[in-house]
């Protein structure tokens, strides 16, 4: 019997060709962690971190726009006709005017509830809204110094409600349990512009003398 040219390796598949069988452009897998192992805990740990962020990020963004709409109210509020106001009337708008500016839609929320019925979601927020700002004003409300007339004239340059204008002014907390102080809480630009008047009247002085 003549003896076989056949190649016994021929019918053996190649292993390059083996690993290339899944294509080119297959995916690659994602890779799977056991649910106690410790790089599946560096996982939710570093998700977990992720949503903290986020979360705060969302916090400190609601808290900038509460700031805002809370000096928008007093930028409206502001009487047009004064340079500034007294310590006496600042209290008098946040107590009559800015903590009571949602009684009224919360009176209509009340009338329009059956009895017997929950209040409704629009309800509820507003008398949250109430409650915190109260309690703020209690602990310490931060607005501009509305009794200082250069901090009251820059204040109503303030156009479009533009946060980057803020820091310029000189801010203060009033407080409803200490209605006779006044906390400044940022001296803003209104302390630069003292100071480098100050100095200017140093220098005119040291001319003068010599």
């Amino acid at each position: 019997m003549a003896p076989s040219n056949a190649n016994p390796k021929a019918d053996q598949p190649n292993k390059r060709a083996r690993k290339d069988m899944g294509g080119s452009g297959s995916k690659t897998k994602e890779k799977l962690f056991h649910p106690e192992s410790r790089k599946a805990g560096q996982l939710e740990r570093k998700k977990l971190r992720k949503q903290k962020l986020v979360v705060a990020k969302s916090h400190r963004t609601q808290a900038q726009t509460d700031r805002i709409d809370r000096f928008v109210f007093f930028y409206h509020a502001l009487p047009l006709d004064v340079p500034c106001l007294t310590l006496a009337e600042i209290h008098e708008l946040i107590r009559d005017v800015w903590v009571t500016r949602h009684d009224s839609a919360i009176a209509a929320e009340e009338a329009a509830r059956r009895k017997g019925r929950p209040r409704s979601v629009r309800e509820e927020k507003l008398r949250a809204l109430r409650t915190a700002e109260l309690e703020e004003y209690r602990t310490g409300l931060e607005i501009p110094d509305l009794t200082d007339a250069p901090t009251v004239e820059m204040f109503r340059k303030w156009e479009n409600a533009e946060p980057g204008y803020l820091p310029i002014l000189r801010l203060i907390r009033v407080s409803s349990t200490k209605p006779d102080e006044i906390i400044v809480s940022s001296q803003g630009f209104r302390a630069k512009e003292l100071n480098n008047t100050v100095e200017e009247v140093d220098e005119t002085s040291m001319d003068v003398e010599k």
